[in-house]
């Protein structure tokens, strides 16, 4: 920072005390390096060292030049190498070969300024990043250096630290700001002569969890992958806490307790995550460790009420139902109009699930991924039940496309009834433009082998429809590895688990097509697949009753009644 902002900052912030909060003190050294509880490749080095960067499918050769100074193919490339995560890679190999080659690209980094002026080296979430990689990974960097490279990396850090400290005054809400306050909380407990930080910041991060991290463990944004991302960090946070010998905050021990559990939650059979309000592939192997700090071991809770999510398991049969409004606007950038949608999944096969959202390249697929179109639930009239922010300006004022209306009223009544768990839910997101209230009734058997359901499309009591047309979709999407066939009557579908169960999708009074879909959040990028699409008039045929059922029939015998279908293609974008 130079002279004139300081001077403009003390100005506008009364002075000396103002600047504390922004300068990190006198930092000599470094006391201890957190622990990095991401996954490490020792076979990376070796690409690293070649000069090959291969970051969010893309690759880079340096061909002896800088890193730093060549065009990235990606933002999301741009992202990985600017957050040094890469490190750890270096840091696993371990030789005297990877440390000098850590060094001479951090002496790059340092010494290349056109770099950190890149508009993405001070995004918050990645100066973040980077703060905690230098951190973390000092130990390799800094094994057997002189004192003279020490000083220098000292003081890039302090810099890295100063300017994080500067984000606080403008930083997205969500999880970019606790991510920037537990960098600062590293920094704080990694570097000498910090106690008044180690206040102040503990301070500022308790008080975000408390808001951030709802009463039932889930994220306030909603979305499943914010636990995975914050707890990969908050982990090695309170082990730092305890290596400093300094008690950790009570809200930080209270937000890892009731998160903990919401990972169980949203996993299916095999593993992965629920794909709702912007969650991608699930990272396996960083659930497999977070997992690993479990000490419940419990079977998943039922039910969430303060993020708005329920589960059913029967048997060996799940269904995770999204029954919560929108996020608030300042967390709902990354939000989906998915209201009452679902996910099916039998054993370690998942049938139904929504389209979510790819690892990289997301800007192309956002509008898509987003509508209600994407998810298992019902659309009316070809709209989504959530209004996003469309204009380029205001997006770009308000760093992306949040959520400007959607449902209010949410309900969801889950009782046990005779034959098995009832669910009764309903939302408003039609209400406002084509007064239409959208309710959906499922049961789930007792013994998993039978899913129930009904979609009822009805004005409010002494209501009546608005507009013309009262037409709508009713969708189920299907997992890739689902092989889906229609019955020859249109009024079914056989699906073929890839364990050769298989289970009958029926609506007996109306027609049932099979249509193409895609599935986003694959690891291996977007994949053809089916959806079961069923049409109707509100006005005519306000309800579809519809249900799954687990056959004990073999897909031979049950093959003579379907008829086959084109393979899907991927959706024009």
């Amino acid at each position: 920072m130079n002279r004139f902002a300081r001077n403009m900052l003390a100005r506008a912030s009364g002075g000396s005390v103002a600047l504390s909060r922004v300068w990190p003190g006198r930092a000599d050294r470094l006391i201890i390096a957190p622990h990095d509880l991401r996954t490490a490749d020792a076979t990376r080095a070796a690409e690293i060292y070649a000069g090959r960067f291969v970051f969010a499918g893309k690759i880079v050769n340096c061909h002896g030049r800088s890193i730093f100074d060549l065009e990235p193919p990606s933002e999301d490339w741009e992202v990985a190498l600017l957050g040094f995560g890469w490190l750890r890679h270096l840091r696993a190999a371990d030789t005297a070969l990877t440390r000098a080659n850590a060094r001479s690209l951090i002496e790059d980094w340092i010494g290349n300024p056109a770099s950190k002026r890149r508009p993405v080296a001070r995004r918050a979430d990645v100066l973040a990043r980077r703060v905690i990689s230098l951190l973390s990974q000092a130990p390799l960097v800094l094994n057997d250096t002189d004192n003279k490279f020490y000083r220098r990396y000292l003081r890039a850090l302090a810099r890295e630290i100063r300017l994080l400290r500067y984000t606080m005054v403008n930083i997205p809400d969500g999880v970019p700001k606790l991510q920037v306050l537990i960098a600062l909380c590293y920094a704080a407990l990694c570097l000498a002569n910090q106690a008044s930080h180690i206040r102040s910041t503990s301070k500022k991060l308790s008080d975000e969890l408390q808001r951030q991290i709802l009463p039932d463990g889930g994220h306030v944004s909603r979305n499943p992958g914010a636990l995975i991302e914050l707890l990969i960090d908050l982990l090695p946070l309170r082990q730092t806490f305890a290596a400093r010998n300094i008690a950790p905050p009570p809200a930080l021990l209270n937000a890892i307790d009731r998160m903990m559990p919401m990972l169980r939650f949203f996993r299916h059979g095999d593993g992965n995550f629920a794909l709702f309000n912007g969650m991608s592939a699930t990272p396996s192997d960083l659930l497999a460790t977070l997992l690993a700090y479990d000490d419940t071991h419990g079977a998943p809770m039922s039910n969430m009420p303060h993020t708005g999510f329920q589960r059913l398991d029967a048997g060996q049969t799940t269904l995770i139902i999204d029954t919560g409004p929108p996020p608030a606007a300042g967390v709902s950038h990354d939000a989906h109009a998915g209201c009452l949608s679902f996910e099916l999944s039998s054993g370690i096969s998942r049938i139904v699930t929504n389209c979510g959202m790819p690892t990289t390249g997301r800007d192309n697929w956002r509008p898509f991924a987003r509508g209600t179109a994407a998810h298992s639930t019902l659309t009316y009239h070809d709209t989504s039940s959530c209004q996003f922010v469309e204009m380029s300006a205001m997006k770009r004022l308000l760093h992306g496309a949040p959520v400007t209306s959607g449902p209010v009223e949410v309900e969801s009544y889950r009782e046990i009834v005779q034959n098995g768990t009832l669910l009764t839910t309903s939302h408003d997101g039609y209400l406002t433009k084509f007064g239409a209230i959208h309710r959906r009734v499922l049961m789930i058997a007792n013994d998993g082998a039978r899913i129930d359901g009904e979609d009822t499309l009805s004005p409010p009591q002494g209501g009546r429809f608005k507009g013309p047309d009262a037409d709508f979709a009713l969708r189920f999407h299907l997992h890739p590895a689902v092989k889906a066939s229609r019955l020859s009557d249109a009024r079914g579908v056989m699906l073929v688990l890839p364990n050769r169960d298989v289970w009958t999708f029926e609506a007996l009074d109306d027609k049932v097509e099979l249509e193409d879909s895609v599935s986003l959040a694959g690891n291996d990028g977007p994949r053809r697949t089916a959806q079961i699409v069923i049409r109707q008039d509100a006005r005519q045929a306000p309800s579809i009753r519809w249900s799954f059922v687990r056959s004990t029939a073999s897909p031979a015998i049950t093959n003579a009644r379907r008829n086959a279908r084109r393979e899907p293609e991927l959706p024009l974008m």
